[in-house]
Order: C-alpha cells, then sequence, then structure tokens
C-alpha cells in the first residue's frame, strides 16, 4: 500500500495537479488576504484554463505553448465580452470562433489542449459576462493567471527537468517486462495462446503511445540542446527497448510442435521458460528502481541462466544421441540465439542506468536520429485540406458547434441556474469518437452525482470554513491527479471540491448540486445525440484506411530488409524509418479495432475481418521483422533469383491487397498468376539443398550455419507468402461485405 501511494506521489499526473494546484490557490489566497478575492479568483481561472496545454516537449516549446495558450484564453473571453451585447453580431462570431478553435485540432497533440483550454475560457466567458472597461480588465486578469502558471510550470521543469521521461522510461520498461511474461506463458503446455496473443496486442498500441512521447521529447531535446551525458543514456535505452520489443515480436516459435519434440525430454522448454520469465522480472526490476529513483541492483543472473540452457541443449544431444544439424536441436539453437540477443540487450539497458554512457556507446544507433520525429511547424494548408467531409475533424467540429450551440440555447429557454455548466459538459465530454464520448458521459454524470452526495456530507458534518478550505483544495488535488487516468474518480473529486467552494462562497445555496446534476445531464445527452446523427465518426467507416496504411507499412518495412538482404553492410537510416512505421501503423490499426468495439453491435460492420486482417498484419510484421533481425545479426550468403521472386510475390499480394481496398470495383482487378511463384520457391528449396551439401563436405561448422540459415529464410518466406495470401483472401471478403452492406 505506501509504495502504491509513493508510486502515485512520485508519478507525472500528481506532479501535474500539484503545478495546477499551487498555480489556481496561490493567487486566491494572496488577493482574498488584500481584499481582493475575485481578482484572485480571475487569475486562478487563467492558470486553470492554461494548465492543460502543457504537455510534455522540450522547454522551448513548452514555454510557446503556453504563452500562445495565455493569448488565446484571454483573447477568447474579449471576443465574447465584446460581441455579446449585439445578438446580430454574436451569434455568427460564437459559431465561426467555436469551429476555428475545434479545428486547430488538425495540428496534433498540442494544438489539440490548446483548443481545449479556448472551448474551455470560452465556456465559462458566460459565467461572468462584463461591461465598459471591465472586460479588457477581466481579459487581462486571465492573461495575468496563464503567465503565472507558465512561471509555475518552469520552476518545476527546472527542479526536475528529466523527470517525465524517466517516469515514461520506467513505464515502457515495465510493459515490455510485461510483454516478455506473456512469451513466458505462451510456452504453458495448454495456454490459451489466442488469448495471449490479443493481450499482446493491446500492450503493442500502450507501447506505440509510449515510444511517441518519448521519442518526441529525447530527440527534440537533442535536436535543440545538444547530446549530453543525461540525454544519451536515456537515448540508449530507448533504443535498447525498441530492439527488445522488435526481437520479441520478430522471433515466433511453434510452441505446440515444441511441445510435441520434447514431450519426452521437458526439461528443454522448462528451462528455457524459466528463462523467458527472468527476462521479463530483470527488466520489471529495473521499472520499479526508475521509478522510486532507487539505485539498480540486478537479482537475476542472465548470463547463468543461458549457460543453463546451453548445458540442457548439450545433454539433451548426449542422452538421445542426436546430430547437430538435426531439426530438434536447430529449434533449440535458434531459442538459445534469440535469449543471448535479449539478454544482450537488457544487459545494454542495465549498464546505462548504472554507468557512465559515452557517445561511443551508441554506436552510431543515433545517426539520422531527427527523422524520426514530426517537424513541428502549421502551414495554413493543413487547415484548408481538412474542409471537408471526409475529414474527422471537420466533421467533429461541425458536430462540436452545433452542439454547444443547441446547449446555450436550451440553457437560455429552461430555468436553468448555469448555462455555462452544459457548455462546459459538452466541451468536457465530447470527443470524435462515439466510444470515447459514451464513456466519458456515463463517467462524468457518476462523477457530478457521487461527488455531490460526498460533498454536501460534508458540509452537512463540517461548519468551519477553513477547514471546508482545505479538504476543497486537497479534493481539487486529486481531482486532476485522477482525471487523466481515471476520469470517473476525477471528476468525483472535481465536483467535491466545486460544491465545497460554492459552500464556502454561498453557505445558502443549497441548490447548486441539483443543477449541476442538471445541467450534465442535459449537455451529456447533448453529446450523445450529436455523435450519434450528426456526421457520426464510426470507426468501420475509418477501418479500411487504418488496414491500407498497416498493409503499406508492411510492404515498405519488407522492401527495405530484401534491399539490405542483397546488398549487404551496414543498416540505413529508410530500414529504421520503415520498420518504426511499420510497428506505428500495426499499433493504429489495433487502437482503430478497440474503439471500434466500444461503439454499437450495429455499427460493428465486418468485426470477425477487421480483426483477422488486424492478426494477420501482426503476424506478417513478425515474420519481416524475424527476417530483418535475422539479416541484421549474422553473416548472410548472396541472395538468390529465386529469393528476390518470392519476396516480389509477397509484396505483390500486398499491393493487390492495397488495390482493393483504394478501389471500390474490386472485382476489376486481377490477381497474379502463381504458376512461376510456385516455382521460384521450389527452386530456392533445391538452391539451398545444393549449397548446403558442398558445405557440409568442406565445413561441418559452416554447414550447420548455413543450415540454420536457409530453414529460417525459407521457413519465413513460406510463412510469408501464406499470411500475404491471406491478407488478399480477407480483403476480398471484407470489401464484399462492404459492397453487399452499401446496396
Amino acid at each position: 500500500m505506501v509504495s502504491k501511494i509513493q508510486k502515485f506521489i512520485s508519478g507525472t499526473d500528481f506532479t501535474n495537479a500539484l503545478k495546477i494546484t499551487i498555480a489556481a490557490v496561490s493567487p486566491v489566497l494572496f488577493f482574498s488576504h488584500l481584499g481582493y478575492f475575485n481578482i484572485g479568483f480571475t487569475i486562478a481561472l487563467g492558470a486553470f484554463f492554461t494548465f492543460p496545454s502543457d504537455i510534455p516537449s522540450n522547454f522551448k516549446h513548452k514555454i510557446n505553448g503556453l504563452l500562445v495558450t495565455s493569448l488565446i484564453i484571454a483573447g477568447v473571453n474579449l471576443i465574447i465580452n465584446l460581441c455579446y451585447p449585439y445578438p446580430w453580431l454574436f451569434y455568427p462570431v460564437l459559431i465561426a470562433l467555436i469551429f476555428n478553435v475545434s479545428m486547430i485540432l488538425v495540428y496534433g497533440q498540442r494544438a489539440t489542449m490548446v483548443s481545449f483550454s479556448a472551448l474551455l475560457s470560452l465556456s465559462l466567458a458566460f459565467a461572468h459576462l462584463n461591461t465598459g472597461w471591465e472586460i479588457l480588465h477581466y481579459s487581462g486578469l486571465l492573461f495575468a493567471g496563464g503567465l503565472f502558471y507558465t512561471f509555475i510550470s518552469v520552476i518545476f521543469f527546472h527542479i526536475k527537468p528529466n523527470r517525465y521521461v524517466e517516469l515514461q522510461m520506467a513505464e515502457c520498461i515495465r510493459l515490455t517486462a510485461k510483454y516478455l511474461k506473456l512469451r513466458g506463458d505462451l510456452w504453458e503446455l495448454n495456454s490459451n495462446r489466442k488469448a495471449i496473443t490479443k493481450k499482446q496486442l493491446h500492450l503493442q498500441v500502450e507501447l506505440n503511445v509510449l515510444h511517441e512521447n518519448i521519442r518526441e521529447v529525447l530527440i527534440s531535446s537533442r535536436t535543440k540542446s545538444g547530446s549530453s551525458g543525461q540525454n544519451r543514456k536515456f537515448l540508449l535505452s530507448f533504443i535498447s527497448l525498441v530492439e527488445i520489443l522488435e526481437l520479441a515480436i520478430s522471433t515466433s516459435f511453434d510452441h505446440n510442435k515444441l511441445h510435441q519434440k520434447f514431450d519426452g525430454y521437458p526439461k528443454a522448454l522448462e528451462t528455457y521458460q524459466n528463462l523467458a520469465y527472468n527476462l521479463g522480472k530483470s527488466l520489471k526490476l529495473l521499472s520499479k528502481s526508475i521509478q522510486e529513483s532507487k539505485a539498480y541492483q540486478s537479482e537475476h543472473n542472465l548470463i547463468e541462466d543461458l549457460h543453463l540452457f546451453e548445458d540442457t541443449i548439450s545433454d539433451y544431444k548426449k542422452d538421445l544421441k542426436t546430430d547437430s544439424s538435426s531439426e530438434e536441436v536447430l529449434m533449440l539453437i535458434t531459442m538459445l540465439h534469440y535469449a543471448e540477443k535479449q539478454v544482450e540487450k537488457i544487459i545494454t539497458l542495465e549498464r546505462a542506468f548504472t554507468a557512465n554512457i559515452n557517445a561511443k556507446d551508441l554506436k552510431g544507433r543515433d545517426k539520422d536520429i531527427e527523422k524520426f520525429i514530426k517537424p513541428q511547424y502549421y502551414p495554413l494548408s493543413t487547415f484548408v485540406e481538412n474542409f471537408s467531409f471526409s475529414s474527422t475533424v471537420f466533421r467533429h467540429s461541425l458536430r462540436i458547434t452545433i452542439t454547444v450551440l443547441l446547449g446555450y440555447m436550451i440553457g437560455k429557454v429552461l430555468p436553468l441556474e448555469n448555462v455555462y455548466w452544459i457548455i462546459l459538459t459538452i466541451v468536457v465530454i465530447m470527443k470524435q469518437g462515439f466510444g470515447l464520448t459514451n464513456e466519458r458521459t456515463y463517467h462524468r454524470i457518476f462523477g457530478t452525482v457521487a461527488g455531490g452526495f460526498i460533498a454536501f456530507g460534508i458540509l452537512y458534518i463540517i461548519h468551519d470554513s477553513y477547514i471546508i478550505s482545505t479538504i476543497a483544495i486537497i479534493a481539487m488535488l486529486l481531482g486532476f491527479s485522477f482525471n487523466p487516468s481515471n476520469y470517473k474518480i476525477g471528476a468525483t473529486f472535481i465536483t467535491i471540491y466545486v460544491v465545497l467552494i460554492y459552500g464556502v462562497l454561498s453557505p445558502d445555496n443549497g441548490n447548486v448540486i441539483e443543477y449541476r446534476i442538471l445541467d450534465t445531464i442535459v449537455g451529456a445527452a447533448l453529446c450523445l445525440l450529436a455523435n450519434y446523427f450528426l456526421w457520426p465518426s464510426w470507426e468501420f467507416l475509418s477501418l479500411p484506411t487504418y488496414i491500407q496504411d498497416a498493409i503499406e507499412a508492411n510492404r515498405n518495412y519488407l522492401k527495405q530488409i530484401s534491399i539490405l538482404y542483397n546488398k549487404k553492410g551496414e543498416v540505413p537510416t529508410e530500414y529504421r524509418l520503415a520498420r518504426k512505421q511499420a510497428f506505428i501503423e500495426i499499433g493504429n490499426l489495433m487502437a482503430s479495432f478497440q474503439r471500434m468495439l466500444q461503439e454499437p453491435k450495429s455499427k460493428q460492420s465486418k468485426l470477425p475481418q477487421v480483426y483477422k486482417l488486424t492478426v494477420l498484419n501482426h503476424s506478417l510484421l513478425s515474420s519481416i521483422a524475424s527476417l530483418g533481425t535475422y539479416i541484421q545479426s549474422h553473416k548472410t550468403t548472396e541472395a538468390s533469383e529465386a529469393f528476390n521472386v518470392v519476396v516480389d510475390k509477397v509484396i505483390e499480394n500486398l499491393e493487390f491487397s492495397i488495390n482493393l481496398l483504394s478501389k471500390s470495383n474490386y472485382n476489376a482487378i486481377a490477381a497474379a498468376s502463381n504458376e512461376d511463384f510456385n516455382q521460384r520457391l521450389t527452386e530456392l528449396k533445391n538452391i539451398r539443398a545444393k549449397e548446403l551439401k558442398q558445405i557440409k563436405l568442406i565445413d561441418e561448422e559452416a554447414y550447420q550455419i548455413k543450415m540454420q540459415e536457409a530453414q529460417l529464410v525459407i521457413e519465413q518466406l513460406v510463412w510469408m507468402t501464406s499470411l500475404s495470401e491471406n491478407i488478399v483472401k480477407t480483403t476480398q471478403l471484407l470489401m464484399a461485405t462492404k459492397q453487399e452492406t452499401q446496396h
């Protein structure tokens, strides 16, 4: 329990909550003491509006983002107050403001949070409308609040500049450990491999997000500030983590076959499973030490585990008097090589946190690293290109504009206490997807009701305003801490905070919770109806695009591997970029599928085909990465023409699937003949067999190495071909179903 509390307090969410709590409470206390509560409260609102845009980034981007947000929130409030007295001007300006502020989502994560801050400012502008010079005064105080929050954020940044990266790295290591643990679970005789694979796919989605976050901060900081010892440490750790995941995904074993082969010698698989579990345990322990800021000490001797498995292989050969080139021994050697490479990478990762890292430790792996992040620029063309109903951001912007207008009008017509609560609920709840909006709706209603009852219980028992204010501040801190990870709990604490503040400021206003619940229900209902009926962004409509992107990424990755196998030499930047993109697109596809599962059953169109294509693309990525990893870590023979023909056939199948997804008249696309391909696959096997016979006459050790290469390369090519053909068939079925649903 104590360790969980320590983890919570040392986490990024709690630190961010502490920043906004200090930035919001300090001006209220200070100006209240001077007798100017309203000034302090307005400055606190400015800090509150600016807070969402404070996302992790390098120092320059952080400052620029917060300053721009401060200007925008003050500007939005100024425009609303200036136009409000003139209905003929107010409504067109309100529509244009909501729509354009929502449209800046097209510029990425930071722009999304700036947009959210602006909409918060817009919704609460109706809570305190001003006239005359008060308009400028109020907007100026909001701007001052934004600047004050920026100041607090800068102080926190300099106190622990690397804490965010450390915590993200710790979480990334923890999830990677979990992934390796699941690989260990696959070695159980009667394990549910389908369920384990599904868990691995979900983990990959989470890891993709973490990789992008870490990559953005590390590489942008390095580009702006140059390479430092701390930056090198994190960069080496991150590269090692990416390689550990790639190696895990790329190395798949036929567990059923292995259990059959070693049924009479279970010691072999038991020893390996223990080694597999210890790989994950080592990473989990490292993650915990980073989380708790403690020195890392390994509890598992992975080198000893490797030697133990090597001895097991030797014992197997002796006990069963098996030849070194037998299929069973080759299988065990492949497992050993995988474990050796993982141990090497894990030791590199451990060393990054226990020793000083020099530039040479990166071994050139940071070459062209700036190409791995998207440059931050905001061209007007991106905004204009999204002015179309094909853009989900455009549809979302229209939807939220109409919903806010409806909420405002309903609040004006019906005898509701605070119209701005309806608008605020819409702004906070409404997201682009139906599933997330639906989930947040129920969580917000639950949090409002539960928080209201708890707060009124506190007010009924406690009457001291100082104690109530203290509880309100604690509730605010906890609310903002839980909000990013558990919206239901976060909404509960924030409701407690709001009601308690009302209780201190207006002790006789006992109807506040009733109006808050009513306003929340009205806003939530409008969100649900709008997301269902106003140009909804159902996931099945965009899934073909995600599938196409995943197939294209796999194709490009395979092309780079083919080039590397043919030309040999160093791994080019293009190869690493193609690998990164393939992992990202598979993660995006899985995330899209998860969002589809949150939507109504009637909108889960073609679910079996979509899931099958997700798994097939993940398996294809695994196979492609397996070939790529082997080529990088072994000195390979010259690629034969037959190899290239087979690879070209796989690429051809993938391009055929891409054409199916991009063209509505898929029947017009003719599949290529398999006759030449089948001949080449047979030829490839024959060439390899002939080469191996010649090598065996010369050198037994060389024969074993080439035998392993032949087995792996041919197996992967056969497997890739089978997967690509299944992708074509499933895509045809998917598009056929799509056409049927359209007629």
